[in-house]
């Protein structure tokens, strides 16, 4: 029997913001897959409970504190975890990301920079830092970024990070085209609705939450769980001719819109 397309045994995979919600999620999915996964977050003992899952499940999860907001620090953590593992990463998911709901009238600078500083700014150098050592290994590798509807779509009172995920969405166009010719391929997936601690002030909301449900054809929020599967395409074999795209995750929400 032919190897799996989808098998990412051999494969180390960086995934930023892992101790939680999505990210939690798409690490777990990657080491079900066979991947060895670098999670992060700022807070090292938050990760317990994401190592300790992939680990019961027979995987294989290293913890690493990085705050992708600050690029000098990243780096040079990213350069030491290089070395230790001995062959860089050959995958990358820029999942970390922060949110202030703030009607934009009111909006201050440092809100706009923290958002933007982590999620557009971080996950940039993230993805140079992850590209450099891809290049220099010769193998190439894959960039997932985690855009989001608002990627596509305004938001009233999400000015900065609808921002900052639409920056990303043309971050991830310009970068496959450029490391194309590395083998780089860049990618993103665009959650719909889903409930984590970053959006669960609107979910307690049940007016609202019945109002979004009328617009998802599918009828559902989305579960965590239900972003492994493209994670995991775009990461792996099965995706060797897809560079530049962004995947909605969303019940058919922007469909029909």
């Amino acid at each position: 029997m032919a190897p799996s397309i989808f098998d990412l045994s051999g494969k180390v995979a960086l995934v930023t913001g892992a101790s939680r919600g999505l990210g939690r999620s798409i690490a777990i999915g990657l080491a079900e897959a066979g991947a060895t996964v670098v999670i992060t977050s700022r807070n090292l003992s938050a990760l317990d409970d994401t190592v300790s899952e992939i680990q019961r499940a027979g995987g294989k999860a290293l913890p690493m504190v990085l705050d992708v907001s600050d690029v000098s620090g990243m780096t040079d953590q990213m350069a030491d975890l290089a070395a230790q593992l001995g062959d860089g990463f050959d995958i990358l998911v820029n999942n970390a990301g922060y949110e202030e709901v703030c009607p934009s009238l009111d909006v201050s600078e440092d809100v706009w920079d923290r958002i933007v500083d982590t999620n557009l700014k971080g996950a940039f150098f993230c993805a140079r830092n992850a590209a450099r050592m891809m290049v220099e290994t010769g193998r190439g590798g894959a960039i997932i970024n985690v855009c989001s509807l608002t990627s596509y779509v305004g938001v009233p009172t999400a000015v900065p990070y609808g921002s900052s995920k639409s920056g990303l969405l043309g971050m991830t166009r310009a970068l496959s085209t450029e490391w194309a010719a590395h083998r780089i391929r860049v990618n993103a997936i665009a959650p719909g609705y889903f409930r984590t601690e970053l959006t669960d002030q609107f979910y307690q909301d049940e007016d609202w939450q019945k109002a979004m449900l009328e617009k998802i054809p599918l009828g559902a929020f989305g579960d965590a769980d239900d972003l492994k599967g493209a994670v995991v395409f775009l990461a792996s074999d099965a995706s060797n001719y897809i560079t530049g795209q962004c995947i909605g995750i969303d019940g058919g929400y922007l469909a029909s819109i």
